[in-house]
């Protein structure tokens, strides 16, 4: 398979050798220094580009993309605000979207248990739920696209929580999501129980950037030939032989 790389720091290279690992070739890396060349990049020769870059430039990127008619595997978080004019433009060119705020198998599995957690929970209304997640300090946007996802599928769970806000909050209404940036963390994020007399605390700890990179290369091979919107939930059901 052909894949462009669009956004090559730490997660592009990590990428970038995976993907030759499992096979793929690497046909096209789009950085900082020739963003310009986003636009000339020939769709022939790539069957799915997959691009982390940073969230003031990730719609023009995936715009640009799109509008090639090139399938696109997208990490960025922090731009979501138009994931529908994102959608509409694949619908429009039928070329192939995938997105997911985090592609870790693992972290995706956190957040089937979590809902599962927070369905059970919603029978005892004593218990309190919030988010905690911690990120390297490079990590621009806060709270980070996994906590928020996590935080709206616990919500749809729970009758109790309608919103997330991003501070410590009283209102029984909010799902508090607590955020802290140090050096050298890939991720952490827990889903915290609370209730007069114990705690319950479900926890993801990325151990490194190779999960993440690993599902994002999964998730290439998934989309490659494809048209659509597809998810995390559409790659972990294949595995089953779903479609």
């Amino acid at each position: 398979m052909n894949i462009a790389i669009i956004g090559y720091g730490r997660m592009g290279k990590t990428i970038e050798g995976i993907a030759k690992e499992r096979g793929h070739e690497i046909t096209a890396i789009i950085d900082v220094e020739n963003q310009n060349e986003i636009n000339q990049l020939d769709a022939d020769q790539i069957d799915v580009a997959i691009e982390f870059t940073q969230p003031a430039s990730a719609l023009s990127n995936l715009t640009a993309l799109i509008s090639l008619g090139i399938n696109v595997v997208s990490g960025t978080t922090g731009w979501t605000d138009h994931m529908e004019d994102v959608k509409a433009l694949a619908k429009e060119n039928n070329a192939g979207f995938f997105y997911a705020p985090n592609y870790s198998i693992g972290v995706n599995l956190f957040f089937a248990i979590s809902e599962y957690a927070a369905g059970l929970m919603n029978k005892f209304p004593d218990f309190n739920v919030h988010i905690e997640e911690v990120h390297h300090v490079q990590k621009l946007d806060s709270p980070s696209g996994t906590a928020i996802h996590l935080a709206n599928g616990i919500i749809e769970k729970t009758d109790q929580k309608t919103s997330w806000v991003n501070a410590e909050n009283d209102k029984p209404e909010e799902l508090a999501i607590l955020s802290e940036r140090k050096p050298d963390v890939p991720g952490i994020h827990a889903a915290v129980f609370s209730g007069e007399h114990d705690v319950i605390e479900l926890k993801h700890t990325a151990a490194s950037r190779l999960g993440f990179a690993t599902g994002a290369v999964l998730a290439a091979e998934f989309l490659k030939g494809k048209s659509g919107i597809y998810t995390m939930k559409d790659l972990l059901h294949s595995f089953d032989g779903e479609s």
